[in-house]
């Protein structure tokens, strides 16, 4: 009777064993840095992720977009562990999407996204600020319109002559008046000379 208790508790011990061994060689995510769901105001250096195993470089993918489907990748993974730490590269404010794959020990390939929300933006305002002085910049040009109304002082030189012309020509007049007049003086005074003879 002891022997039958002893493989009767012998075979249940295995079965209660086996269902383990898959379950220990499958990974999964533990956590993660931000976490999933968060909201940030202000950007994190690197993306953490924590697995229940530890996963392997050569099967790991991890990529990170923010929005507009804009890559947020600052370089390439590093692994220590059981954590694969990403550096983050932030964009504009919005949704970021860390998406993971990887293979379990067992052969199952792993895949999920982990997802936090960046509040405040960064490189996206820089080029607006960059982009006043190109506005302005051309607000300077018509500043040098008036020098080619800088002619129009010059016209009134012609002006001048025209009007130095016309005052020779009234001197002229008045001198051929004047010798008019003497002539006719003169005429008078001989007429009279002549009848008092």
């Amino acid at each position: 009777m002891a022997r039958t208790w002893a493989v009767v508790l012998g075979v249940v011990a295995a079965f209660a064993l086996l269902p383990a061994a898959p379950a220990a060689a499958h990974n999964s995510l533990t956590g993660s840095d931000p976490r999933d769901g968060a909201r940030l105001t202000a950007a994190p250096e690197r993306i953490e992720l924590r697995f229940l195993a530890t996963p392997k470089e050569a099967t790991t993918e991890v990529t990170v977009t923010g929005p507009d489907n804009v890559a947020a990748t600052g370089g390439a993974p590093t692994f220590s562990g059981k954590r694969v730490i990403v550096p983050f590269r932030p964009g504009a404010a919005g949704l970021y999407i860390v998406t993971y794959r990887l293979a379990s020990d067992d052969g199952h390939p792993i895949k999920g996204e982990v997802r936090f929300t960046l509040t405040t933006g960064t490189p996206a305002e820089a080029p607006s600020a960059s982009a006043t002085p190109t506005e302005t910049a051309p607000t300077a040009t018509p500043t040098a319109v008036p020098t080619s109304a800088a002619p129009s002082p010059a016209s009134p030189t012609p002006a001048a002559a025209e009007a130095d012309d016309d005052g020779g020509t009234g001197w002229l007049w008045a001198a051929g008046a004047v010798v008019v007049l003497a002539a006719l003086g003169g005429g008078l005074l001989l007429r009279r000379r002549a009848a008092r003879r």
